[in-house]
């Protein structure tokens, strides 16, 4: 087992590892959201007369449809297909009825998820580090420690065409310490299986990254350092690439600065 591995174990284990996590990402909480009255008002409407036409199409004005439903989506952009798929409204606004309007209503005014905010927290907490973030030019022919500059997409760019390497998304950071670069994806996992997973083997695929002077690292933080017989727990256990929690980053940053 990497030693960073075994570290971020016993670190998310000790006392206060989710106080500390808070530091990097801060959870805010969105407003409710608002159901203007003129649409509540045809909401309320649409239930007293069951008409479940009515009562979709005005749901769909809202920003948060009260249900999950793979069909929401086209009809969101292509209300069109309202008049032309009875059945698919029908299945819809059968649900809706079963809920009662209080419970609809609630629903489309819940807030955003805090965790969509994660990513962005995280991109935030880097620069407190206080290691510069340098345009390519500067970056390229400087030797201090520091992060390029960019998004995303202009990362996983300056990745493929100036080291050489074959991603097909953005990663999170690309760390220089004098002649080596480190690229990483940074993950706060909340739970296992589905989308989890899936973020979770795209940070560990970045992990598996190894060239010449170039290395790859996964920063990954939450359920994944709890023992469990889940996939995630059981693949990081046996993972010979480096992976840590961010709090251990800026220890990996000097530490590797030393050695080369």
């Amino acid at each position: 087992m990497n030693k960073w591995i075994k570290k971020s174990i016993e670190l998310a284990n000790s006392h206060g590892y989710l106080d500390k996590l808070l530091e990097i990402y801060p959870v805010e909480y969105e407003k409710i959201r608002v159901v203007p009255q003129n649409i509540k008002n045809k909401i309320k409407r649409a239930f007293i007369e069951k008409d479940g036409n009515k009562l979709v199409e005005e749901l769909l004005k809202l920003p948060k449809f009260p249900i999950d439903d793979p069909y929401i989506a086209s009809l969101r952009r292509h209300p069109s297909l309202l008049s032309k798929n009875p059945k698919t409204v029908e299945r819809i606004s059968e649900k809706l009825f079963s809920l009662g309007i209080n419970t609809v209503l609630e629903l489309s005014a819940k807030p955003k998820s805090p965790s969509r905010q994660l990513g962005h927290s995280f991109k935030n907490w880097l620069k407190t580090l206080n290691y510069p973030f340098l345009k390519e030019d500067k970056f390229n022919s400087g030797s201090q420690i520091a992060f390029l500059e960019g998004s995303d997409k202009k990362l996983k760019e300056f990745a493929n065409n100036k080291l050489g390497i074959n991603l097909s998304k953005g990663i999170d950071f690309i760390l220089k310490i004098k002649n080596k670069f480190i690229l990483g994806e940074a993950k706060f996992l909340t739970d296992y299986g589905g989308s989890q997973n899936n973020q979770f083997r795209d940070a560990i695929n970045v992990a598996k990254i190894k060239k010449n002077n170039i290395i790859g690292i996964a920063v990954l933080d939450g359920i994944v350092w709890f023992k469990s017989n889940e996939y995630m727990h059981k693949t990081i256990t046996s993972f010979d690439g480096v992976v840590l929690s961010a709090l251990l980053l800026r220890e990996f940053i000097e530490e590797h600065n030393k050695l080369i």
